[in-house]
């Protein structure tokens, strides 16, 4: 049978999306990487990489038409041939046929051509048309060519799927490194000694621990003037990053050194009081007006998303755990403001809104904190139960914090002493510089003696229940009612313990002391039982 099916168009695998969609790295694309690296001497980010990668397998596959196209002429039914001809047929995976023999074609539909015997290896024989000058066939070249996407629009439609395969590939490959999303070739890396990282700690230790850019320690060290300033720099981050004195602390795009034992006490050796206490509790306790109040609440360990909010600043309200340690909890909402980075700790500045004060910030994402508040807290009487409001700035790595602050008075207002290891409450006048939530607002004359009663109820293994049969009793004695909110016994339990809204919910729930109010609102038929 004759065939005039479209045998001659070029197939090209790489118009293909099922290509890309599948794609799989090879080791002939880890050689042509490679190369590039090697050529370039700077290394390249993931993005750049496939990109070329990407070019690389369109123009491979172009060179192999070209080579199969080289093994003969190509098949087009406007031609003719003769016998003893070599003929290349794309759509048959480039199979190369010699022509055996000619005769006429018989189809009125066609008029006058002729037929060509073609035998293909392995003794296979197919017959084509030829000298059809005015079939539509002839043009079905011209026309695929000029619909043959460019590398650049095949990456800018598939690129995703190049890009994690590579990555994956490269990760899994030991003589590629990455570096603050650059890879490079382990071999090509610029040789750092024990003098150089020596010197990069003294040149640090000049600048009170740091933060300094990568440039700023290499222009100290000793290095060839032929190594480019990119892989001078590549090869020291590499170097820094596996030395346990340096701590690499920049925010998302910026790296920035660090000196490990000078940076701030609490940043590498968080509080114990900012440590969660993990109570098991029944979530089906809770109703929707206990979850709409813990999601209010935004506590970090909370078990709850928060409802998102995109608007700035974020307001909250600060706790004791927070306020004694001088930090801020990285909770569902306020986490979004601060900056996000590689490593675990991210150094940033805070800057006081109405002041323009500057203070050392550091984020602590694995505790979920941020750290370098304490003086800020005790300079502006800071109390537990303020009102606080953060946001981002178009400035990298600074955020500012705000206190709405007012006119100094005194007010009759909760507060909190210690007696024998035990917490008190009572109304007392407070001088108040801020705005404060009257729910979880506590006062004291000096934070640091709830101590007393943190190492109290340790040395006791108080149970959250212990503790809550002591507080409600104390807090409701403040009430004409006798009733006490929710948040304030969440507020005075996380002044001996830190523990999440929902457990001390559950808590209230869960024991028939007390009863439920409405509104997250309690009372208590318990006397004071003490610790």
């Amino acid at each position: 049978m004759v065939s005039l099916e479209t045998a001659f168009v070029i197939r090209r695998n790489t118009q293909d999306p099922t290509y890309w969609k599948e794609f799989r790295v090879s080791n002939a694309d880890l050689d042509h990487l490679s190369n590039v690296l090697v050529e370039g001497e700077i290394p390249l980010p993931l993005n750049d990489l496939a990109r070329t990668l990407t070019t690389f397998r369109c123009e491979r596959e172009e060179q192999r038409i070209r080579q199969e196209l080289s093994k003969g002429s190509l098949y087009l039914p406007k031609n003719t041939y003769a016998p003893g001809d070599e003929i290349v047929f794309p759509m048959l995976e480039y199979a190369v046929g010699a022509v055996t023999g000619v005769r006429e074609g018989k189809n009125p539909e066609y008029g006058a051509f002729h037929v060509i015997q073609v035998a293909f290896p392995h003794g296979k024989t197919r017959e084509f048309a030829i000298d059809l000058a005015d079939h539509p066939l002839n043009d079905a070249l011209e026309v695929a060519a000029e619909e043959v996407a460019s590398p650049q629009e095949i990456y800018q439609e598939y690129g995703k799927y190049v890009r994690t395969a590579l990555e994956a590939r490269l990760e899994s490959e030991p003589g590629f490194i990455r570096l603050a999303g650059h890879w490079f070739l382990r071999d090509l890396l610029v040789d750092i000694n024990a003098g150089h990282l020596n010197l990069a700690e003294a040149v640090l230790d000049m600048a009170g621990g740091g933060p300094l850019p990568t440039e700023d320690l290499v222009a100290h060290l000793d290095l060839s003037k032929e190594v480019k300033l990119q892989l001078a720099v590549f090869s020291l981050n590499y170097a820094l990053q596996e030395d346990e004195r340096f701590d690499e602390v920049g925010p998302s795009g910026e790296v920035l050194w660090y000196l490990r034992r000078l940076q701030p006490f609490p940043v590498l050796n968080p509080p114990d009081r900012l440590r969660p206490r993990v109570v098991e509790y029944n979530h089906h306790l809770l109703d929707e007006t206990m979850f709409n109040m813990e999601r209010k609440l935004d506590d970090e360990w909370s078990e709850l998303v928060a409802v998102p909010e995109t608007n700035e600043p974020v307001k909250i309200v600060l706790t004791f755990p927070h306020r004694r340690s001088g930090t801020l909890p990285l909770s569902a909402r306020l986490s979004r403001v601060f900056p996000t980075g590689r490593t675990h700790r991210i150094r940033f500045v805070f800057r006081d809104a109405d002041t323009g004060e500057e203070m050392e910030g550091w984020v602590v994402r694995e505790r979920r904190f941020a750290y370098g508040l304490l003086d800020w807290y005790e300079r502006h009487d800071v109390p537990v139960g303020a009102y606080l409001e953060i946001s981002c700035t178009d400035e990298p790595g600074v955020i500012l914090i705000r206190r709405n602050a007012k006119r100094v008075r005194r007010e009759w207002t909760r507060s909190v002493t210690v007696v024998d290891g035990q917490l008190s409450f009572a109304m007392s006048q407070f001088p108040l510089s801020c705005e404060v939530d009257d729910l979880m607002v506590i006062m004291s004359e000096d934070l640091s003696l709830i101590d007393a009663a943190v190492l109290h109820a340790r040395e006791r293994k108080m149970s959250l229940a212990d503790l809550v049969r002591h507080l409600l009793p104390e807090l409701s004695k403040l009430s004409p009612q006798g009733m006490v909110h929710a948040a304030t016994v969440y507020s005075a339990v996380n002044l001996v313990m830190r523990v999440p809204p929902g457990p001390i919910l559950a808590t209230l729930v869960s024991d028939d002391q007390y009863t439920s109010l409405g509104d997250n609102y309690w009372v208590s038929r318990t006397r004071n039982l003490g610790f």
